[in-house]
């Protein structure tokens, strides 16, 4: 995941490192790659406006300070815009304070709700005790997957009774069956869609009517490309989503989904899917993501090289005594600062 990306970028700040100062045409055909290679991971085309003119504002009439290279200075930007659109820090599992916590898992045919939701289980199975209910009763074998993949993991599962068509009776006798086994988290895996319609929304409106939950926390496949962002506004819209998570990332998808899901809706992404073992799931951190991206060494030392630089007179001021051959302790330790 993001090796295309990752090579544009590298290929972008090669063609800076040369270069003494920024012009104007400079960061103009910097900016042009970034567009292009955001564009080509199939990142939405909205979000890479939004990115490319902050970019652009933030690049715009900076000095380059001595001991910052355009090349670098071009880089922290970008990486901190990447950052700022897939969210700034993780965003964690909410928990009520009531058990139990129910998580509702939405997505479109084939995203990988029923693996999420076994791996989800799998991960809080150390300080909670999950059960996980079979609701996606059209796809054929739904049911089946789910039972199996969590008698696998050990954990607690709950289906449909012969012959049931229900998926919200299922998800409201659970609570029964998880109070009596004294299970503190329900995992609901509903149905999905090849594609969006009405019908299936109305059914998820009703369980989350029913069984009112504590997420909502569409699965999206990263392979999906630009189209991830319109399924994400059309459950968001209907349901009002909690979190996002992000399926297939290891794979050789563009990564478009991951920087443009949580820009266009305003809904953070709380885990990502990196395997097919129920152990393959971990806390979105956007910062790993974009270190990722950019495809650069120790990015939190030049983020504090940059951020912390000293005022321009400083360096000035130890410019010019560099010129005249002078340098003094107290030039010494602005030096140590930068």
């Amino acid at each position: 995941m993001f090796d295309s990306l990752k090579e544009r970028f590298e290929n972008i700040f090669a063609g800076l490192r040369g270069k003494g100062k920024l012009t104007p045409e400079d960061i103009n055909e910097a900016l042009r790659e970034v567009r292009r290679a955001l564009l080509e991971a199939d990142v939405n085309y909205k979000v890479v406006k939004d990115v490319v003119e902050a970019i652009k504002v933030r690049a715009t009439g900076r000095t380059v300070l001595d001991s910052v290279t355009p090349a670098q200075l071009i880089f922290t930007i970008v990486y901190e815009e990447l950052v700022r659109i897939m969210g700034e820090a993780p965003v964690p599992l909410a928990i009520s304070p009531k058990p139990p916590t129910i998580y509702m898992m939405v997505g479109l045919q084939g995203s990988g709700k029923t693996t999420t939701a076994v791996k989800i289980a799998k991960r809080v199975a150390k300080s909670h005790k999950p059960l996980v209910v079979a609701c996606d009763l059209r796809r054929p074998a739904a049911v089946d997957q789910l039972r199996v993949l969590a008698e696998k993991s050990n954990i607690h599962f709950w289906g449909p009774e012969p012959g049931e068509t229900d998926p919200v009776r299922v998800a409201s006798r659970s609570r029964k069956y998880a109070e009596d086994h004294l299970c503190d988290m329900i995992i609901l895996d509903t149905a999905g869609r090849l594609q969006m319609d009405d019908e299936l929304m109305t059914e998820l409106e009703t369980m989350k009517a029913a069984v009112p939950p504590t997420e909502i926390l569409l699965v999206v496949d990263s392979m999906t490309g630009q189209e991830a962002v319109n399924v994400a506004e059309t459950f968001h819209r209907r349901l009002g989503l909690t979190g996002v998570v992000l399926t297939k990332l290891d794979g050789d998808a563009r990564g478009g989904p991951a920087l443009a899901v949580r820009a266009s809706t305003g809904v953070p992404i709380k885990l990502a899917g990196c395997g097919e073992k129920t152990e393959d799931l971990e806390v979105f951190d956007a910062k790993r993501i974009a270190q990722r991206i950019i495809g650069m060494g120790d990015i939190e030392g030049l983020l504090e090289k940059v951020q912390s630089a000293t005022s321009e007179a400083d360096i000035n001021r130890m410019t010019e005594s560099l010129k005249k051959n002078r340098f003094t302790m107290e030039d010494m330790l602005l030096q140590l600062q930068l």
